[in-house]
């Protein structure tokens, strides 16, 4: 490819949003947290390694029965609130800024459970009702 010696219709997208492809038989509710797993497909989240948080499912997508990738899900990665873990593993304020670990496709921990947790995303802060994660 040579450089530009003219003007060149760039198409860009909304940063908020992704549309990741689904894996097979996976089910992912809206309003859920959504992760990708090692093959670049949208799972729920899960207590499990080799997946990463990609954000807040905005609506239901069932690919029960599917091929990989035969529907996609719309994710948002604004900040989106989940349910903080409990007792000992219970995100606080001084966490903010800091990286938070997938318990399920609802709930949020402070540390990867000895290993066992992939990476949510980022804190962006806590209160009463839960932990806000961002995942940009």
């Amino acid at each position: 490819m040579t450089a530009l010696i003219n003007d060149r219709n760039t198409r860009t997208r909304n940063g908020d949003q992704k549309e990741p492809p689904v894996a097979a038989n996976a089910r992912i509710f809206g309003g859920s947290l959504v992760a990708i797993n090692a093959a670049g497909f949208a799972v729920p989240g899960s207590t499990a390694v080799g997946i990463a948080g990609c954000g807040c499912a905005e609506a239901h997508a069932d690919n029960t029965g599917g091929a990989a990738g035969a529907i996609r899900v719309r994710v948002s990665v604004r900040p989106s609130q989940f349910t903080n873990s409990g007792a000992t593993d219970a995100i606080t304020l001084a966490d903010i800024g800091k990286d938070c670990f997938i318990v399920d496709d609802q709930t949020v921990a402070k540390t990867d459970g000895a290993g066992t947790r992939s990476r949510a995303g980022r804190v962006f802060d806590v209160d009463a009702d839960g932990v806000w994660v961002d995942f940009r």
